[in-house]
């Protein structure tokens, strides 16, 4: 088992206009923010499943954190057993809505998250363990905030184990000591201190924000996808990985060119997919990277060893009056869009997107989606 070190998977960046917290841990083995090999970044989080999987074994539900960690908990899931249930909570709007508990994130761009609920007694009943999975765990009050949310609601939970599970774990003795008094255990790949980072020294400015372009050029494309499975309401994860690499296969096909440097993009929530898709093409030649678009808005810098040094505002394929952002982008043959959003040929959201990558220029553009 691979042995991460500090290094490797934190690089910190300043946030852009949060007053709650002023720094954000960028993991650049993760593939959200920064472009990284698939393969790397899969290997990471097969790791943490290793990890946790060694322990807790037995355990078949799995809860990964909105946005960033929506990859990471699945693959945490998929190192368990074929049966293990994974489920992802979410900030999106549904019309079950109802069938949800809330809960907050409190130092976030976007405090309000929540998890769907429907079934959950009889998960529960199924399991020995609940593994709740982040890319980080600084303070552990987002965790506390939704196991208090479900126990009220299942009292159940509080006869199981529970597993905070992640890449980086900041958290203090005395909430360590808050967490095991909740029945909560620690599983990581790297532990820090829990002390605050510096970073109001670092000169910063805004992502850029570019004129749309008019027309659509000629080089891009559409394909449909299948995404019958919703991990936001629930997936069995050994259907939920059949299902990527599915999807992943048809796009494989519509990718040509030997030594192709090819970008998967995911967006928001929407991750695994894309690293997939990543991980098959780049087992076919092709060079690729992948990471996605996120609502984390990130100062941009160009001081030495800062991590984000690009940026652009873009669109929400799923609500175009939401802002999000892509980071670091550079020139690729193919761009391959994965989402699961419904989004519409010619919408402005997919003409902000392909104005960020007209910056770099292109080869060609694939939109992936339902």
């Amino acid at each position: 088992m691979k042995n991460y070190t500090v290094d490797e998977v934190l690089k910190v960046a300043r946030r852009y206009k949060n007053s709650k917290r002023q720094y954000l841990l960028v993991n650049p083995l993760q593939g959200k923010h920064l472009p990284v090999s698939p393969t790397v970044a899969l290997e990471m989080m097969k790791t943490l499943g290793q990890k946790v999987s060694a322990d807790f074994f037995d355990s078949s539900l799995v809860i990964g954190f909105a946005e960033t960690a929506t990859a990471i908990g699945a693959v945490v899931a998929s190192e368990l057993s074929e049966e293990t249930f994974y489920l992802q909570t979410t900030r999106e709007n549904f019309s079950a809505d109802n069938n949800f508990i809330e809960f907050f994130e409190e130092h976030s761009h976007a405090p309000e998250q929540k998890l769907f609920a429907e079934g959950f007694a009889l998960r529960l009943e199924k399991t020995s363990a609940v593994i709740f999975v982040d890319d980080e765990f600084s303070t552990g009050k987002t965790l506390l905030n939704i196991v208090r949310s479900l126990k009220e609601k299942f009292p159940a939970l509080a006869e199981k184990k529970i597993v905070a599970a992640s890449i980086i774990n900041r958290l203090s003795a005395e909430n360590e000591s808050k967490l095991r008094d909740e029945n909560i255990f620690c599983k990581y790949l790297v532990k820090l201190s829990d002390a605050d980072f510096n970073v109001s020294d670092t000169e910063i400015f805004a992502p850029k924000v570019l004129t749309p372009i008019k027309n659509l050029p000629e080089n891009i494309s559409f394909c449909k996808l299948n995404f019958s499975l919703n991990p936001r309401l629930g997936v069995s994860i050994k259907k939920y990985f059949k299902q990527c690499e599915e999807n992943a296969n048809v796009i494989k096909n519509l990718v040509e060119g030997e030594n192709n440097s090819v970008l998967v993009m995911g967006t928001e929530e929407c991750m695994l997919p894309a690293i997939i898709t990543g991980k098959i093409l780049e087992q076919c030649g092709f060079k690729t990277v992948t990471h996605s678009t996120t609502r984390s808005p990130i100062g941009i810098s160009l001081e030495k060893n800062y991590p984000v040094r690009e940026g652009y505002v873009v669109k929400s394929l799923y609500d175009s009056e939401r802002t999000t952002y892509i980071y670091n982008l550079n020139y690729y043959d193919t761009v391959i869009i994965i989402s699961d959003a419904e989004f519409q040929y010619k919408n402005s959201s997919i003409t902000d997107l392909i104005s960020a990558f007209s910056v770099h220029g292109f080869g060609k553009i694939i939109f992936a989606g339902r």
